[in-house]
């Protein structure tokens, strides 16, 4: 039915309806075009389209287990992609090309030294995986500050000269001697115009791009002007692929699988010979049940006392050593008896030693000139003697008589010296 046929009442409410259609429509259109923008948003900013990369290549002997888009790792953190692998030319020394990003600010961790691409194994099955170290000596790869080469006479006329700062190396010429390393305020100009230098490259620290505006040249010893074909070149480190290393593992393995078979015919070998051992061992035991008899039923009565001098002695010798025993008791009891009455004796004699030596003492004490009379009649003998001696009696009774002894030899006649021979 057309819509001049309705009641002015349904057509009010008809086109209010529509209207509320036509908005409910055009909030749902502005809804989904807000949520295809912020999935697009996200997305993007989770991929790091926003973010800066920073281009690096380096070469590696085979391609195997890399392609374009497997990530690039740093101290564990997904960093970037491998954007480019290409096989060098056939006269080139190098085998494959592969270029690399490095998202922002993971490339600020890239220094000239220190910083290598190392091509490892990730999984058994060939895959492998590019892990960038951290740098640890030198300058960072790129930077963001904007270059300028000017001479000494223009860079003294810079504003803020301290914020300027060196973009290269400074050697004394010929040398390799290092003066002034880059990112030197230029607040020592003067130390650098002493040193002989007219021309510098220097940087504004005052400004950083979003954009990389220099990158180190290894050649030369300073920052070149950054441009789209620039990239940095870190050394590879290349291990061998997982299956390579089983590769050699088995050739190994095959070559020792000889030396493993000998030892197991060697090991078989012992095995018989254990085998007839412990038989031969199991007929001795078996002749040898005897005599462990014996000796069981020899010991069975030792856990009683004496019982281990019963079993060494016989009776016989048993009396014996008792009666020996007897003995040399009686024995000892008669030398202790002796050996009393010997001391008692001895203790006596000692006594009356003592009283002897202490009356001679007292009389010694008490006859003070008795000492010097017995000295003065020793001296009287003594010289009565000597008189003796020299009577012409009694001489002849005090001679001495000469012993044999050996007769001298007789003394050399004096000679010449003319008539010496010797």
């Amino acid at each position: 039915m057309a819509l001049q046929d309705l009641t002015p009442q349904l057509r009010t409410r008809l086109n209010r309806m529509e209207r509320a259609v036509g908005w409910f429509v055009t909030l749902a259109v502005l809804v989904l075009v807000f949520g295809f923008g912020y999935y697009l948003y996200t997305t993007a900013e989770l991929k790091g389209w926003f973010l800066t990369k920073a281009p690096y290549f380096t070469y590696v002997d085979r391609a195997t287990g890399l392609k374009v888009g497997d990530p690039v790792n740093l101290m564990g953190f997904n960093v970037g992609k491998i954007t480019e692998i290409e096989g060098m030319p056939p006269w080139s020394d190098q085998n494959v090309f592969v270029k690399m990003e490095i998202k922002s600010p993971y490339y600020n961790y890239i220094w000239t030294e220190g910083s290598l691409a190392e091509i490892t194994s990730s999984d058994f099955l060939g895959k492998r995986a590019i892990e960038v170290t951290k740098g640890t000596n030198g300058y960072c790869t790129y930077i963001f500050n904007p270059l300028a080469e000017m001479s000494i006479a223009d860079a003294r006329n810079l504003d803020e000269l301290a914020k300027w700062q060196l973009a290269q190396e400074l050697r004394v010429p010929g040398t390799t001697n290092l003066l002034f390393r880059p990112k030197t305020s230029l607040s020592r100009l003067n130390d650098i115009a002493t040193a002989g230098f007219t021309n510098i490259l220097v940087m504004d620290t005052r400004q950083e791009r979003k954009s990389m505006t220099g990158i180190w040249n290894d050649r030369t010893a300073r920052y070149d002007a950054y441009s789209s074909t620039n990239k940095y070149f870190l050394p590879p480190v290349e291990s061998a692929a997982v299956t390579e290393r089983l590769e050699g593992l088995v050739s190994k393995v095959e070559a020792a699988l000889p030396d493993v078979l000998d030892l197991t015919n060697e090991l078989a070998n012992v095995l018989v010979n254990a085998s007839d051992l412990t038989s031969n061992l199991n007929v001795t035991v078996l002749a040898a049940r005897p005599i462990i008899s014996n000796l069981v039923a020899a010991t069975a009565g030792l856990d009683r006392p004496g019982a281990l001098g019963q079993l060494l002695l016989s009776p016989s010798a048993n009396r014996q050593l008792e009666g020996a025993l007897t003995n040399a008791n009686a024995t000892l009891a008669a030398a202790n008896t002796n050996l009393a009455i010997l001391a008692e004796n001895l203790n006596r004699s000692l006594d009356n030693l003592a009283g002897i030596t202490s009356n001679l003492n007292h009389q010694v004490e008490v006859n003070t000139n008795l000492v010097s009379a017995i000295s003065e009649t020793i001296i009287h003998a003594d010289q009565f003697i000597q008189g003796l001696k020299h009577h012409w009696l009694l001489r002849s009774a005090f001679k001495t008589h000469p012993t044999n002894s050996p007769t001298a030899a007789p003394p050399r006649p004096l000679r010449s010296p003319k008539t010496r021979t010797d």
